[in-house]
């Protein structure tokens, strides 16, 4: 259960109490692309002809083939694309403009049922037979959805059940879905608040990305994500030989590198020369000669950045409670020395 070891069980509801959720250090998602893409039910949004299926067919490539896309680290694996919009002889054109030797584990389709007719069952045995697959591109999201007569609810309903299906699919087999969609003509401050559909779509992605070309006919197109995994970031980008290429990014990991606080890179060097330590986070505060971190803000920075920053200098950390205080021990692992980077 998301590397928690839940023992309690009470009426249904497996309980964790807060204190020892806010001391557990968890395992991050896993990413296929860097900081962009995670894995979930992601939803790609645009207008018509924006070079959404150029873009979704270039990242298709880099992934299967473990190529880094826009200098972001990529996770190898299989990859089911939906072509529901197109035919085979449109996906060989653009094939042979994109690659000279496109990977086998990049596979097609251009049909496929519906929700809740069909298409989940496609999927479960798609995976049976290629079980290295873990991402799956649909395009578009409107294909795979049946006419509801008269649901329940409404169009949010409607939309909420959808995701549901598809987050349930994710989940369980641990695969990231990539859905294509439309924008809405209308204007909106916010892009997100773009895409089509109620807030039952965009409510239930884990990531969200919207693009924008700069003018019909531009080569030049802004993209826009968030999500509940990602940073909030934009992306600058150019369509060149029929490549998306990042001209500039904002946000992302640098800022988030910067947001991290000094004290833990104190802690790494506090830690070099010792086996182990044990204290209140005052007591490690005052070793550092830290003045102005507060104890509250460096408990939740251990926790929070535990996997970035101590877990690879190879420090294992655990937090106890005694009578009187919450007590902090870290300890060097057997044979690390820890690590300069």
């Amino acid at each position: 259960m998301n590397g928690l070891n839940v023992n309690n069980r009470v009426q249904g509801f497996d309980i964790i109490d807060a204190d020892t959720l806010m001391t557990k250090p968890l395992p991050k998602n896993r990413f296929l692309v860097e900081s962009l893409v995670p894995q979930g039910v992601n939803i790609l949004a645009g207008a018509s002809k924006t070079g959404k299926s150029w873009l979704m067919l270039d990242m298709a490539l880099k992934i299967a083939a473990g190529e880094p896309l826009w200098g972001l680290e990529t996770t190898q694996c299989d990859v089911l694309y939906l072509c529901l919009e197109d035919t085979y002889q449109r996906i060989q054109e653009r094939l042979m403009k994109l690659t000279d030797e496109a990977p086998t584990n990049l596979r097609f389709s251009v049909t496929a049922g519906t929700l809740g007719n069909g298409l989940e069952q496609e999927i479960s045995d798609y995976l049976h037979s290629y079980p290295q697959t873990k991402l799956i591109i649909i395009d578009t999201l409107q294909k795979i959805r049946a006419p509801k007569v008269g649901s329940v609810g409404g169009v949010y309903a409607s939309d909420y059940e959808d995701m549901s299906a598809l987050k349930k699919i994710s989940a369980e087999r641990g695969v990231t879905i990539m859905l294509v969609h439309h924008l809405r003509k209308q204007k909106d401050s916010d892009v997100f608040n773009q895409i089509s559909g109620s807030t039952g779509i965009i409510g239930s992605a884990d990531s969200a990305y919207v693009m924008m070309r700069d003018a019909r006919g531009s080569n030049t197109a802004l993209l826009i994500a968030t999500g509940r995994d990602i940073d909030y970031q934009q992306f600058r980008i150019n369509f060149e030989n029929l490549h998306w290429v990042m001209v500039e990014r904002k946000d992302g990991e640098e800022l988030r590198k910067e947001r991290i606080p000094q004290f833990l890179f104190q802690l790494v060097d506090f830690m070099k020369d010792k086996p182990e330590w044990s204290g209140t986070t005052t007591e490690l505060l005052a070793e550092l000669g830290d003045e102005e971190t507060s104890p509250v803000s460096a408990a939740k920075s251990i926790v929070h950045y535990y996997y970035e920053i101590l877990y690879p200098a190879g420090i294992d950390f655990k937090a106890t409670r005694t009578s009187k205080a919450r007590v902090l021990n870290f300890r060097k692992r057997d044979g690390c020395d820890g690590s300069d980077g």
